[in-house]
């Protein structure tokens, strides 16, 4: 057990190095039939809401799918990553052919920010932004973004197999 809490805090050391002080959460009122601990994200709002045990949530701000991207659905945390490396999907290198095929962990073009949390059934992820000015947009290919201090703050309170509704 000691050794995983020093993995755990040398990781939280890491990803709180590169936070770049944006964050915009909020505890709010949530009334939903939706289990503790699941996320829903409401597309038409630009929020993530972390769904707590007593009738609240952990409200964040996020930029989502630009319209014609978006999705809808029930799927599931598949993995937690730390300064993912990001590979374009083919959609966006057709758009973007000068794009890099393979973009390092932590090189300031890396859209992925300091955290990924990676969601099953696609190529989608929640994760952090390089570009903090579009949280709260219609920004992505469909994945949903968030401030780095953010998606800090949710990789710590959710696992693999955390439940992601994604609604209008």
């Amino acid at each position: 057990m000691i050794k995983c809490n020093v993995v755990l805090a040398a990781v939280s050391a890491l990803i709180l190095g590169y936070v770049d002080g944006a964050s915009a959460r909020e505890m709010v009122a949530f009334n939903s039939a939706f289990e503790p601990g699941t996320i829903v994200i409401k597309t038409s709002e630009r929020r993530l809401y972390l769904v707590g045990e007593d009738g609240t949530a952990l409200r964040y701000p996020v930029a989502v799918g630009r319209p014609g991207k978006q999705w809808f659905g029930r799927v599931k945390i598949d993995g937690k990553h730390v300064q993912p490396a990001w590979s374009p999907p083919a959609d966006i290198k057709r758009e973007n052919p000068r794009i890099p095929d393979v973009i390092a962990g932590g090189a300031p073009n890396n859209p992925m920010g300091v955290a990924a949390l990676t969601l099953s059934g696609g190529e989608y992820a929640i994760h952090g932004t390089n570009r903090p000015n579009l949280v709260g947009t219609y920004a992505s290919y469909g994945c949903i973004r968030m401030y780095n201090e953010d998606i800090v703050h949710l990789f710590d309170h959710v696992s693999v197999g955390t439940q992601v509704i994604v609604m209008r």
